[in-house]
């Protein structure tokens, strides 16, 4: 069995509103293991034997089905959550947020290309390792910057989420 963390697109926000616990129990319905939450943000750890793939199809038609709703959710395993933390290019300040973001393949790339299009505000800074997008911005600019606002793009919902750095941390400290 392996251990993986599913990242919930759009949970508590315009009126998606979800418990983890119910969404904890839709996840083992679906037939997974040691299922936990991970803040209320919508992180779920959890054990399987099916593959990313496999799990990304069953989680996202039960989520769907038992909340009514477009459920999108992205599955990493527990090395891969481990590498993104470990991989963050930007260093840790109390003036700035940290985000990572996980999505379809090759996601980061029209990350990049959208971060690199918008106007920048102070200390605003975008960057791919390996195959995780990272974002630093100011603290108080997150939704206020003009990436910040693309990340809300209809265009996108089905493709990616995003983290705080320090959530990552969190979900660690579960495996």
């Amino acid at each position: 069995m392996n251990r993986f963390c599913a990242f919930l697109r759009g949970v508590n926000v315009k009126g998606t509103s979800m418990k983890m616990a119910e969404v904890c129990g839709v996840f083992s319905q679906a037939g997974m293991k040691n299922v936990s939450s991970v803040l209320a943000t919508g992180n779920i750890v959890f054990n399987s034997e099916k593959n990313s793939v496999e799990l990304k199809v069953v989680l996202e038609k039960a989520m769907s089905e038992h909340f009514i709703y477009d459920a999108y959710l992205f599955i990493k395993t527990e090395e891969e959550v481990k590498e993104i933390f470990d991989k963050n290019p930007f260093e840790t300040s109390t003036d700035h947020h940290i985000y990572a973001f996980v999505g379809i393949e090759e996601v980061e790339k029209t990350l990049l290309e959208e971060f690199q299009q918008a106007e920048k505000s102070e200390d605003e800074k975008g960057e791919i390792v390996r195959k995780t997008f990272y974002w630093q911005v100011k603290k108080g600019n997150t939704l206020n910057s003009n990436f910040g606002k693309i990340l809300g793009k209809k265009s996108l919902k089905d493709k990616m989420t995003s983290r705080n750095i320090n959530t990552f941390e969190k979900i660690l400290k579960k495996f």
